[in-house]
């Protein structure tokens, strides 16, 4: 009967481990995804607050935006970025929308998967 388990060491050991790497690699996959969509926002947060700046315009809000994103993971998450002003009545609102790619594997994945959108109030010099 000893005879009859003689190899099944290994086996398990390859198809226990196989398991194990794919769980990591899809732990580790999955925080490349959170930290990419964490960039893209901040750097729209950002963006919109540099636009909402008295002093500055929508194009240099995007252009901050831009620089965050191709500082931080690259420039092909930083492609579709666009700026713009709501008018809430009272106050106008700047808002921007970037749209990224999705990672799946490492940083390549589906383009233009994700939207994220901050916003942000306007600034005047004292006009009102």
């Amino acid at each position: 009967m000893r005879d009859d388990e003689r190899g099944s060491s290994p086996v398990e050991f390859v198809l226990v481990g196989t398991l194990l790497t794919a769980l990591t690699l899809a732990v580790i996959q999955l925080g490349v995804a959170v930290y990419v969509r964490n960039v893209v926002h901040d750097a729209a947060v950002e963006g919109a607050y540099h636009a909402a700046l008295a002093d500055t315009t929508l194009e240099e809000g995007a252009e901050r935006a831009r620089e965050v994103i191709e500082r931080a993971v690259g420039a092909a998450y930083a492609e579709d970025i666009a700026v713009g002003v709501t008018d809430l009545g009272d106050r106008d609102r700047v808002d921007v929308r970037i749209r990224t790619t999705f990672p799946l594997v490492g940083l390549i994945g589906i383009p233009a998967a994700w939207e994220v959108t901050a916003h942000a109030p306007m600034e005047s010099l004292g006009e009102e």
